[in-house]
């Protein structure tokens, strides 16, 4: 009798975590959660009384703060794969999942299709020969020493790598070792699991490799798998449905695709929108029906470069995600920045990065350089990042993988703050007051054109003026906008003032705030 246990990572929406293993595990089948490290503990501590008392889920034994594109991932899956392997005995399969998958067959469905138990579903691709990446690096994933995460420290990234091209310090990957690339979303039988988990421990220069590898949760699995199991019983394709849009980023489901993914030949789907209510109850009722046959058409993928290619609504299904879907997201949270002196910003930033754990984005509507990832275009130009405004901070959210994030914004930006507080998303503000001289006045008019190189004393006189009434008028409209949430600190306050808007803004302890508003770099010029 086929019993599959999940192993579920995730790393938000409790609620929706709760109702997943629920619904799984009311099938008779099993489910190991592994909620991400970095996430509220309050969360975790829900998900684990309302699962308390099923015996066919259990959760983690340890957390990992996971990162995307860091063995913290492959670090979580081994974790959750070993104590699902010693606690579910009955189980036959293992099959990854993760919070945004939703099942799109019947459990008796799925059961059937794994009867046979002579077959591993995983991708597993000749990492060197396959064309299965498509952009970005190849071989320096491997050949390199990946120490630091490229989302979070993409200079010192960069800057690793080409230390070590630099210094010839290429590696290989280990002896007897062919590296394999794929889907992280596999399904293996128990047998195969069990000499996965006996071949790491025996093997630890392999998880060494790896563990410096970047983005290994593509690699390792993949690579192991097909080293230990004949290719014969090994069917390389993965049973979760998933399709990249033409900016490089999974695309999104929603309630009118209900028809289209249950004639796709996979179990499960991702990713379905936070929003799609209505088709994630149908998906939820689908798994516990007893319906038996589904009419396969393998029709998702070109229906969707279709659609997508025309350029315009489509007639099928769902039009492109910034026309249908032009909210951030509900259940997200948006923290921005707002000051005229974008260095005072910038550093408070990357304090909130290094310190607090965020996301984001640096003046990104207004610098054409702003530190962003390659999304596929939309980030192009600064005209494109502002008329897409909504569609490019949804696909940043996507990118790092969180439900908040933190941007920076110039007090002249009224109308992106009154579209982003207008927002589903939850949006807040903090508006940091400085202190202007004269020379950071005539400093910032060379920035925007309003003077040249050499400014006389009299156009000084002239000038100086009209810049400060325009500051003040900034002001005047941000505070007349009636913003919901909005915080403040000022340069000419105390430490102990700013660190309690600071504890209020960013959500964490008055100590660690005094410790950012004591900082004799905070207002430094």
């Amino acid at each position: 009798m086929t019993r599959i246990a999940f192993i579920l990572l995730c790393h938000k929406d409790p609620a929706a975590v709760i109702a997943q293993a629920e619904r799984l595990s009311a099938s008779g089948d099993f489910v190991a959660v592994h909620f991400d490290g970095r996430s509220d503990i309050a969360d975790y501590r829900q998900i684990e009384r309302a699962l308390s008392a099923n015996d066919n889920v259990m959760m983690a034994p340890r957390r990992v703060r996971c990162g995307w594109g860091e063995w913290s991932l492959v670090e979580a899956t081994l974790i959750t794969l070993q104590a699902a392997f010693d606690q579910f005995s009955a189980a036959t399969h293992f099959y990854m999942v993760s919070g945004d998958c939703m099942p799109t067959k019947s459990a008796h469905y799925a059961h059937k299709m794994l009867e046979p138990s002579g077959t591993d579903y995983i991708e597993s691709f000749d990492f060197h020969n396959s064309d299965w990446i498509k952009t970005g690096m190849r071989k320096d994933r491997l050949q390199f020493r990946h120490w630091f995460n490229e989302r979070k420290h993409k200079k010192l990234f960069y800057w690793s790598m080409e230390a070590q091209r630099a210094l010839g310090m290429k590696r290989k990957a280990p002896d007897g070792i062919k590296v394999c690339i794929g889907s992280q979303w596999w399904c293996l039988r128990r047998e195969t699991v069990r000499r996965v988990l006996e071949f790491v421990a025996e093997q630890p220069e392999v998880s060494r490799f790896f563990r410096t590898t970047w983005i290994p949760d593509e690699t390792f699995f993949q690579t192991i798998v097909r080293h230990l199991i004949p290719s014969k019983e090994i069917e390389c394709r993965t049973l979760t449905y998933l399709v990249f849009t033409d900016y490089g980023m999974p695309a999104t489901f929603y309630n009118d695709h209900y028809t289209m993914l249950l004639a796709q030949d996979f179990l499960f789907t991702r990713k379905i929108s936070p929003g799609a209510e209505d088709l994630k109850a149908r998906l939820g009722v689908l798994w516990s029906s007893d319906q038996k046959e589904f009419e396969i058409s393998h029709d998702g993928r070109k229906l969707h470069s279709f659609l997508t290619g025309r350029g315009r609504i489509g007639r099928r299904f769902a039009p492109r995600f910034w026309e249908t879907e032009s909210s951030l997201g509900a259940d997200r949270e948006l923290l921005i920045l707002c000051c005229k002196k974008w260095h005072v910003a910038k550093r408070l930033l990357n304090t909130a990065r290094s310190d607090i754990s965020l996301a984001g984005a640096a003046y990104l509507f207004n610098e054409q350089d702003a530190d962003l990832p390659d999304l596929g275009g939309i980030e192009s130009s600064v005209e494109k990042r502002t008329r897409h405004r909504r569609a490019l901070l949804r696909m940043l959210f996507e990118y790092h993988e969180t439900d908040r994030m933190i941007i920076c914004l110039d007090p002249g930006a009224i109308d992106l703050m009154k579209d982003f507080f207008a927002d589903k998303a939850r949006a807040r503000m903090l508006d940091i007051r400085c202190e202007f001289s004269d020379d950071f006045l005539v400093e910032h008019a060379r920035r925007i054109g309003l003077a040249g190189d050499q400014v006389t004393p009299d156009s000084k006189a002239r000038l100086l003026p009209t810049l400060r009434q325009e500051v003040s008028l900034e002001q005047d409209r941000i505070r007349d906008a009636g913003f919901d949430e909005v915080y403040r600190i000022e340069e000419g306050r105390s430490a102990e003032e700013n660190a309690g808007v600071l504890s209020s803004f960013f959500r964490i302890p008055w100590s660690q705030a005094n410790d950012i508003a004591s900082s004799d770099r905070l207002f430094q010029d």
